[in-house]
């Protein structure tokens, strides 16, 4: 199978290199654009028009062709197909997207063979990157997150917590960048809860939840239904009530909260940015996405995307336009700029992102759409998923 790939690999980019368009660098997305997670495709095709309405359809006199590829659901094996099909019928220079660490870590050993850089859009499990030297990550991952929401927690004087998560790679992170934080700090865990990813019946667990009575509940789902589900039980079983605290990171988002909406009110997520987010850029970035793709939601998706795009016309800048993974990778270590999140920057050493964390809690605004405010900052975070000690 390598050797195959590898021969069909040498045959396409000769063929290309004669091609008349060879100036056309071709970007390879690998996106949910169907299924439960639709909307988190439509919005990264959003932000990438929206990119291109603000800086241009070029990077360094070249012409940048952006190409969706369809992947509803995790999908290993369809995840390599279609990494290997963008690379060697469509000559694609550069592959992006991936919204699943599984899918991710199928694709990885692919892009180590053709030396193609891949930037990661969203999978968020924190070893990922060591698995291929040409993968790099404008998303974030949970350790990151997980972190400064267990510094706010100690600092609002809760004292025990439970945590309940999708028992996949990101939730495991969550649950421990939490957990190390938390109980470094002088906190107290209760219990650790892990639910089967599918999980969509989260009564049973809340009621769990409730008989341990802790001062807070730290969670993470993968978005769509078993987000929905989650809040939906939390409020059912009366956890809100109680005085449990709810904390996370993405189950906020703004698509959550067009469609959970007042459940939602006073949740607490730490996470890299929000619609809400007040800079000039954001606001600029907003207004073109709702110009280009009326339907796509300005959640963290749309800087993940956003961002992404930046660093792939930077790595095309850098090397010219020219097929050389390496060096286009080595033009990112250690790249920064103003994103609609925020000051963020690529580290030179883990390719990760360095960024801002934001404690943001769920209000009404006067137009009475429901946000999420940012009221306090964690400057700079790394990924903690790489510290020995998760606290620091």
């Amino acid at each position: 199978m390598t050797i195959k790939f590898v021969a069909a690999l040498a045959v396409s980019l000769a063929t290309i290199a004669f091609q008349a368009r060879a100036d056309v660098i071709k970007v390879g997305v690998i996106a949910p654009m169907s299924g439960p997670f639709s909307a988190v495709g439509q919005t990264w095709e959003g932000a990438t028009k929206a990119y291109q309405k603000l800086n241009g359809t070029t990077a360094g006199g070249h012409t940048i062709e952006v190409i969706y590829r369809d992947l509803p659901e995790i999908n290993p094996a369809q995840a390599k197909a279609l990494a290997q099909e963008l690379i060697v019928k469509e000559g694609a220079q550069y592959i992006a997207g991936l919204y699943f660490t599984p899918d991710t870590l199928a694709v990885a050993a692919l892009a180590q063979e053709a030396k193609v850089p891949v930037v990661i859009f969203n999978a968020s499990t924190s070893s990922l990157l060591d698995k291929s030297d040409f993968l790099l990550r404008t998303s974030y991952t949970l350790p990151q997150m997980a972190v400064p929401v267990a510094k706010y927690a100690l600092e609002k004087n809760v004292r025990n917590a439970v945590t309940l998560v999708s028992d996949f790679g990101p939730g495991l992170d969550a649950e421990k960048g939490f957990t190390t934080a938390f109980v470094s700090g002088g906190g107290k865990l209760l219990e650790a809860i892990r639910a089967p990813l599918k999980t969509t019946d989260f009564g049973p667990l809340m009621q769990r939840v409730k008989a341990l009575k802790p001062d807070a509940l730290y969670v993470f789902a993968p978005g769509g239904p078993a987000t929905y589900a989650m809040v939906k039980a939390y409020n059912e079983a009366g956890l809100r009530a109680a005085g449990v605290r709810f904390l996370g990171t993405a189950e906020t988002d703004e698509d959550q909260l067009r469609a959970i909406g007042p459940d939602l009110l006073g949740i607490e997520t730490g996470m890299f940015y929000s619609a809400t987010h007040n800079s000039p850029l954001n606001n600029a970035v907003i207004k073109a996405l709702g110009e280009v793709a009326p339907k796509a939601i300005p959640t963290v998706q749309l800087a993940n995307a956003y961002d992404g795009l930046h660093v792939i016309y930077h790595m095309v800048k850098a090397t010219d336009g020219k097929r050389d993974g390496a060096k286009a990778l080595v033009s990112a270590k250690g790249h920064s700029w103003e994103s609609p999140r925020g000051p963020v920057k690529i580290d030179p050493a883990s390719r990760e992102f360095v960024q801002n964390v934001y404690m943001r809690v769920v209000e009404k605004d006067p137009s009475g759409r429901y946000v999420n405010r940012e009221f306090r900052t964690f400057e700079m975070q790394p990924d903690y998923g790489r510290t020995q000690n998760a606290s620091k």
